[in-house]
């Protein structure tokens, strides 16, 4: 059920080569509905001002994006990506590694994780700071969700390298998205690391995507 690292397989291999990015061949309807979700929850936290939940959500989306705009490169120049989806299991891919469902889950991901946390964001949890604990504890949960994922039969989830898999997706990954979410909304300077950060995805999705990228 579990799988905990990629295994280079000619199967991996050509479950990636068959990618086929921003098709509409899958689309459907749950599209459209997910996003309406996403946009409830925003405005919602728009309207009670609460900022510290709508920074904690846009820092966690925009350093994913930053991740996938990555991964998208990695793919480009060495033949595979880190992580992919399948196209059986999504109903639309933005990039080789992110369908829409998943970026989605990603938008809501940092006002999950800032939730979370106990009401006096200065407490302590195991010992140590309540935002460094919740981070470690949302990316443990995802990194493992991960390997779920990649284990599923009908290969939700794809990693080709053998050196790739739940721990370095762990470390490298989950663990700075949340701190993203965790610690941005209490910066002096949130709003310039906000705006600064999705001007630098928009400015590289812009370029690379008519370049043939990603």
């Amino acid at each position: 059920m579990f799988k905990f690292w990629g295994d280079g397989s000619d199967l991996a291999k050509s479950l990636v080569d068959s990618v086929v990015v921003r098709s509409t061949a899958n689309f459907n309807w749950t599209f459209i509905f997910i996003l309406a979700v996403v946009f409830y929850v925003y405005w919602s936290e728009i309207q009670k001002k609460n900022w510290d939940v709508v920074y904690a959500g846009l820092a966690l989306y925009g350093v994913h994006w930053l991740y996938e705009i990555v991964n998208a490169i990695i793919a480009h120049f060495f033949g595979y990506p880190l992580w992919t989806v399948s196209n059986e299991s999504t109903t639309f891919i933005l990039l080789i590694g992110v369908c829409w469902e998943l970026s989605m889950m990603f938008s809501l991901a940092g006002i999950i994780s800032y939730k979370m946390l106990p009401e006096d964001k200065n407490s302590k949890m195991f010992g140590m700071p309540c935002k460094l604990a919740g981070a470690l504890s949302m990316a443990l949960l995802f990194a493992l969700f991960e390997s779920f994922l990649a284990g599923t039969s009908n290969n939700s989830f794809i990693w080709v390298y053998k050196w790739w898999g739940v721990i370095p997706v762990f470390i490298t990954t989950y663990i700075p998205f949340f701190l993203a979410s965790n610690y941005v909304p209490f910066m002096k300077n949130r709003k310039a690391f906000v705006i600064g950060l999705w001007s630098l995805v928009a400015v590289l999705l812009v370029t690379l995507i008519p370049l043939g990228i990603i």
